[in-house]
């Protein structure tokens, strides 16, 4: 089985395992170089555990790509209050995004317009259709309210996690998939956990509701550790990434979670813009040793 495991994040249905990994290897054999460490790029051995064709809808009569999905397709609740999150986090780093006001807030349909509208035109969305963004949005919450499918996505990750694997890195969704595979298998020997762009710290929307669920009461939640004392867990991000809205995991996770913040400029939740940097490759390096 590969060293190295990677778990894409969301919007990837209409990929495959084979295309990620010609975007993913290259950029992460380029932080490994970054780091300083040639000697493993050559011997780097990676798979991509992929689970984003379980969002993809079966193909029928003149359906081509994504479902048509606009403002009215947001649903109340969780998806209408993560939309709203990332147009809190866009308008604190892009200058250009209009923040939002309470009046904004209190309709329901205008509040989901507005937000849509506003992320558009901001850097950090910038070339996504609505439909596009809109699913995402859904692919978050059906992972989370749908038991078959998060089995199914979280089996794709341990079925390319071998004896031999020693560092899952994962983007987006993706960490909070691994997340969960990893705790869904004890005494994996997975030595670095690398999170890049994780939604994983998102009190309420995602914390509250990982597997295993967390501890404590609502001011003091500890989750589980997914690994042995062995395991590092780096957390990689970038302060302009809207997805990853909690910065910090230490609070919930613990200590033990090393984070360090990036700079990716525009492209501040791509995949690609944090393995190509050095603290990526060094993480993976420390995994690898």
């Amino acid at each position: 089985m590969a060293r190295v495991v990677g778990v894409h994040g969301i919007g990837k249905q209409l990929l495959g395992e084979h295309t990620l990994l010609k975007e993913w290897q290259p950029a992460l054999a380029d932080g490994l170089r970054r780091a300083g460490a040639d000697a493993a790029v050559p011997e780097l051995d990676m798979a991509m555990a992929f689970y984003g064709d379980l969002f993809r809808p079966a193909g029928e009569l003149l359906a081509v790509g994504n479902p048509l999905l606009g403002a009215a397709d947001v649903e109340d609740g969780f998806e209408r209050e993560l939309l709203l999150e990332w147009w809190r986090a866009a308008a604190e780093t892009d200058p250009a995004v209009v923040a939002p006001s309470a009046n904004t807030l209190t309709a329901t349909p205008r509040s989901v317009q507005a937000a849509l509208r506003a992320l558009l035109g901001s850097r950090f969305f910038a070339g996504i259709a609505l439909r596009a963004m809109v699913f995402d949005l859904k692919q978050v919450h059906r992972y989370l309210v749908d038991t078959d499918l998060r089995a199914r996505a979280r089996g794709r990750v341990l079925e390319a996690i071998g004896d031999d694997t020693r560092v899952v890195v994962a983007h987006s969704l993706g960490s909070v998939v691994a997340y969960e595979a990893l705790c869904a298998r004890p005494g994996h020997g997975v030595r670095a956990l690398v999170t890049i762009g994780s939604p994983l710290g998102i009190p309420n929307l995602i914390l509250h509701r990982l597997e295993p669920a967390p501890l404590g009461s609502w001011g003091a939640v500890r989750a589980v550790w997914p690994g042995g004392p062995d395991l590092t867990w780096t957390n990689i991000v970038d302060d302009g990434d809207a997805v990853a809205l909690a910065k910090d995991l230490r609070p919930a996770f613990g200590e033990s979670v090393r984070s360090i913040r990036v700079h990716n400029g525009s492209h501040a939740h791509d995949a690609t813009a944090y393995l190509t940097d050095a603290v990526c490759g060094r993480a993976i390096t420390a995994g690898l040793a």
